[in-house]
């Protein structure tokens, strides 16, 4: 899934605690489920940023050349006003678009 598609608000925004639990029938796998996706797209976000920003490396190990690049700072900038990735995951978890699945449930319900 696209994390930058994802129309998420960059602010926080209260929600109903019964909107989360209703998926799951518990609020705390819902919270669980939220986290783990959370911890998925900061791993994605993390590898699109350290790729652009690779371009931008400079070969000199010298501390006494500091430059400014304006495209890396545009980047940097970008990647900032994103959305942060609880905000991201938990719109999309809302939204009925993160598959989970509780094996140890389904094993519960088996006996």
């Amino acid at each position: 899934m696209n994390y930058k598609k994802i129309k998420a608000p960059n602010t926080t925004v209260t929600h109903n605690l019964m909107d989360f639990s209703e998926p799951t029938g518990n609020i705390y796998e819902s919270v669980v489920i939220m986290s783990k996706r959370a911890n998925q797209i900061t791993s994605e976000i993390k590898s699109d940023l350290t790729t652009k920003l690779k371009e931008f490396g400079s070969k000199n190990d010298s501390l006494d050349e500091e430059f400014e690049n304006n495209e890396q700072i545009e980047i940097s900038r970008y990647y900032e006003r994103m959305p942060k990735p609880v905000l991201i995951s938990e719109q999309e978890f809302l939204d009925g678009k993160v598959y989970f699945r509780n094996p140890a449930g389904d094993r519960a319900k088996l006996k």
